[in-house]
């Protein structure tokens, strides 16, 4: 089996139980019509399709630029640029990240354009950019993980105390979508291309991980910052209906098409700019290796393109539209129990995820094992899409009645978790919500909370993300505390 029909394979399988459940929801508990069906089944297939390119294009060109950017970085010695090219690699990483493209839209259309996903992406990404940075001299200066994450978290819970709900939830939000199937292999890389000169095996170990944990945060500083000026924003409805006719789930793709291939191109663009640089005056890389990475940017390029064609044509309409049913319905137990089933098997299956626990793994010599990670993730991001829907279902419930005291726990089981756990967790925490989860079920969150009726119902399907963020945090904490536990009782 070549490259290609793996990715295919496991990329099918990432879609399944989605598939599955939209099927058994249409013919057994509430209809979706033939063209939202339709337009789901080419979107499906595109997906699919563009997933595979793009993950063979990361394969290929940006795990491998990250690792050698990390190593010329850390080889010149000169701090001024070990920051600037921190700044910058996280800030146009961040751009090309699918997930945020696809939540910028969502949000710029709940809130009738006033946060334009433009301005949304750019300020996101500047948030990152400089977390990344400050993430780099944490590796460098050996500054402890633990201490920076308490003293990050703890600036985020005191911002959020003074934020509106609406931007609790969003700053959380855009946090997850920026680290997903393009940042995170990226920034893992980064990460272990820096540590490997440290000569200090320990903690080598635990600064590759940590970096993605960083990096997230600054999302939810700028996010919470752009509160001050926008403190009366009020959401509308999304737009999730296709044309008239059986025919009309056609149009979509055709209206996205010029857009979405402007768009791929825009945002690759830079990063392919800067290895160009780069090779030239760092890496000189042989024929066969520059060609290979000038493939994977192709790649890379052709994948963006169909997914978001897919994802913006046909997928996220029918996880609105089944939301939205389901929620009109009346049947609260089958509602839960098919969020809890989505989010359990799709971050099973999330292309980022993968890459997490096979570093685990090899970082820790086999000690933590992949399945051990799946079944807390598992069952954190299930338990994360249920408690979403049980706020939408509990009008006096928001966002951050769920979200902050969960990261208080997060925090407390920060002094208990082997440390290498802690990054881990937190590094996992925002590779959780990668592009299945953005694009499909943040539209099924946003249809139940259209047809609950809440005067703030759209404000009410952001948040989702947040909790998908923080859920798996808590539960890793308490893997490593169970393997803690084991090594302290078998004597290790």
């Amino acid at each position: 089996m070549n490259v290609l029909s793996r990715r295919l394979l496991n990329n099918f399988l990432s879609v399944a139980p989605i598939i599955l459940i939209v099927l058994i929801s249409h013919f057994f508990i509430a209809p979706i019509a033939v063209n939202y069906l339709l337009g789901f089944g080419i979107g499906t297939i595109l997906l699919i399709l563009g997933l595979s390119f793009f993950l063979i294009g990361v394969d290929l060109a940006i795990t491998p630029l990250g690792q050698l950017t990390g190593l010329a970085i850390i080889k010149t010695n000169k701090l001024w640029f070990v920051i600037v090219s921190g700044t910058l690699l996280g800030f146009f990483i961040s751009v090309a990240e699918p997930g945020l493209l696809v939540l910028a839209s969502q949000i710029s259309q709940a809130s009738a354009g006033i946060l334009s996903n433009v301005v949304l992406i750019m300020l996101v990404s500047i948030g990152m950019a400089i977390m990344v940075a400050i993430g780099f001299l944490r590796i460098i200066y050996r500054w402890p993980l633990f201490i920076m994450l308490l003293l990050l978290y703890g600036a985020i819970l005191v911002l959020a105390l003074f934020a509106t709900p609406s931007f609790i939830a969003i700053a959380f939000d855009t946090s997850g979508a920026t680290t997903g199937v393009l940042a995170v292999p990226f920034i893992l890389s980064l990460a272990f291309g820096i540590s490997t000169v440290r000569q200090d095996s320990k903690s080598g170990e635990k600064d590759s991980f940590g970096l993605v944990a960083i990096a997230s945060t600054g999302p939810i500083f700028i996010i919470l910052l752009l509160n001050l000026f926008h403190r009366d924003l009020l959401f509308v409805g999304l737009n999730n209906s296709f044309g008239g006719g059986v025919l009309g789930f056609i149009t979509p793709f055709f209206e996205a098409f010029i857009p979405l291939l402007l768009e791929s191109f825009i945002v690759l663009a830079p990063l392919l700019v800067i290895f160009l640089l780069l090779n030239r005056y760092s890496f000189k890389l042989k024929k066969g290796p520059f060609i290979r990475i000038i493939k994977g940017f192709i790649y890379t390029f052709v994948g963006l393109f169909i997914f978001l064609l897919g994802v913006n044509g046909g997928f996220m309409a029918v996880g609105f539209v089944m939301g939205a049913n389901l929620m009109n319905n009346d049947n609260l137990f089958v509602l839960l129990l098919i969020s809890f089933i989505l989010g359990a098997f799709t971050i099973i299956a999330e292309p980022a995820i993968k890459v997490l626990t096979q570093q685990i793994e090899e970082v820790t010599a086999g000690y933590i094992k992949p399945k051990a990670v799946y079944i807390a993730l598992a069952f954190g991001v299930g338990l994360a899409i249920l408690l979403s829907v049980v706020r939408i279902n509990t009008n006096k419930l928001e966002v951050w009645h769920f979200l902050l005291p969960a990261f208080f726990i997060a925090l407390f089981l920060m002094f208990f978790t082997p440390k290498v756990f802690v990054a881990i967790a937190f590094d996992a925490g925002g590779v959780a919500t990668g592009p299945i989860i953005i694009s499909f079920i943040v539209a099924f969150i946003q249809g139940i909370a259209s047809a609950s009726g809440s005067q703030t119902a759209m404000g009410d399907g952001f948040g989702m993300i947040a909790l998908v963020a923080v859920m798996p945090i808590i539960t890793l904490e308490i893997l490593g505390i169970v393997y803690k536990t084991k090594s302290i009782k078998g004597g290790v």
